[in-house]
């Protein structure tokens, strides 16, 4: 049987969340990244027009649009806005493979008989994200995952972009070899060497040339360069683990400081871990230093949790406990060891009454900041 494979792209999500959550940020360049040393997360797609892309240091992107706006990235958000667009792609398909906050994979084989015809099924996907959400998104179909990826981003945004199978090769054989997968700047530039730019090229080397220059890769790229993929669409697996962190502005060794970042932090992986239905057993602190030296200290509770305040004050115990710490550059919280749907019991073998209330409490919070954003409400230090 033929495969059929969709991949959804929300286009320039970050930004487009900003947008979408203060409608005067609509037509401006936005420009969301980490703080003054980080890199751009996302640009809009007015702020692209200047040059700026993703993974550029912020102030290089200041120098090109001094005009933009430039906010910090608020991952809590943009993960609550993701998880109820996968949500319905689960409900469209059962074999969904999310591979980022952004996008997604969706097998649509064989399920003409029960959903229409794929086209019709991603113009649905496509109007149920922008009526419900308010974002667009594109979307590729193809026979395998790497096309339908390359096709995805052929249109963006807000497209829809097709390839039948009897056209890959055609398709294929004028396609800028920076297109394929793991092409990167150094692999790109010894193909230039080597006088090919399009993909239809690659299939005119012998394989052992290719293996030469590029290892295990060269083979790989053959296969891409004739639209051979046969990785499949995983359903994803629950996460080893949950996180948050922050670079610093300014690096500090001031410990309040660092305590509001981490009881932020703490908020954020708590959430997470009630919308996901799990408990952890181990808080982590992440520290990281002027001099990027990387520390982590670990506590392991007396039982699973998903209370904002017991990994708030596991991780607070875990930084004051830090002596003679230098200035910080970076601060993290994580939680691990994830139990499903295990309760945190008290010594006597029951929920406190203050277990119950800060359970209330979490899943008053949790519903004010769905419906209206995170920075609404804030633990106060």
């Amino acid at each position: 049987m033929e495969r059929t494979i969709c991949h959804i792209d929300m286009d320039a999500f970050f930004a487009a969340v900003e947008q979408l959550r203060n409608p005067a940020l609509k037509g401006k360049p936005v420009i969301v990244g980490g703080g003054l040393r980080g890199v751009v997360s996302t640009a809009s797609y007015e702020a692209r027009a200047f040059g700026i892309h993703s993974a550029m240091p912020i102030f290089q992107a200041r120098r090109l649009c001094p005009q933009g706006v430039f906010l910090p990235a608020r991952m809590g958000l943009y993960r609550e806005v993701s998880a109820r667009i996968m949500d319905f792609l689960t409900r469209v398909s059962p074999k969904v493979e999310q591979v980022s906050v952004d996008e997604a994979y969706l097998d649509l084989t064989g399920t003409r008989r029960l959903l229409g015809e794929p086209v019709a099924v991603a113009g649905k996907i496509k109007n149920w994200i922008l009526q419900n959400i308010g974002l667009t998104c594109s979307v590729g179909i193809a026979p395998n995952k790497f096309l339908a990826k390359i096709a995805s981003d052929w249109d963006k945004p807000d497209g829809l972009t097709v390839i039948e199978e009897d056209r890959v090769d055609g398709f294929l054989r004028e396609l800028p070899v920076a297109k394929l997968p793991g092409v990167g700047q150094k692999t790109l530039e010894i193909l230039l060497g080597l006088g090919i730019s399009r993909v239809g090229q690659i299939q005119k080397l012998p394989e052992a040339i290719l293996i030469r220059k590029f290892g295990k890769f060269g083979g790989r790229l053959l296969e891409l360069s004739r639209g051979v993929d046969s990785s499949e669409v995983t359903p994803c697996r629950p996460p080893k683990s949950i996180s948050s962190e922050d670079t610093l502005d300014q690096d500090t060794d001031d410990v309040e400081i660092l305590s509001n970042f981490v009881m932020a932090q703490a908020a954020t992986v708590g959430k997470r871990l009630r919308r996901q239905g799990l408990r952890a057993r181990t808080v982590t602190l992440k520290l990281k230093y002027s001099d990027f030296r990387l520390t982590t200290r670990a506590h392991t509770l007396e039982g699973p949790t998903d209370s904002t305040k017991t990994i708030r004050d596991a991780a607070l115990k875990l930084l004051r406990s830090q002596k003679g710490m230098s200035k910080v550059r970076l601060v993290g919280v994580s939680v691990s060891g994830f139990d499903r749907g295990a309760e945190q019991l008290s010594l006597f073998g029951g929920s406190t009454v203050q277990d119950e209330k800060q359970a209330r409490l979490d899943r008053a919070v949790d519903e004010v900041t769905e419906k209206f954003g995170e920075d609404l409400l804030r633990k106060g230090s």
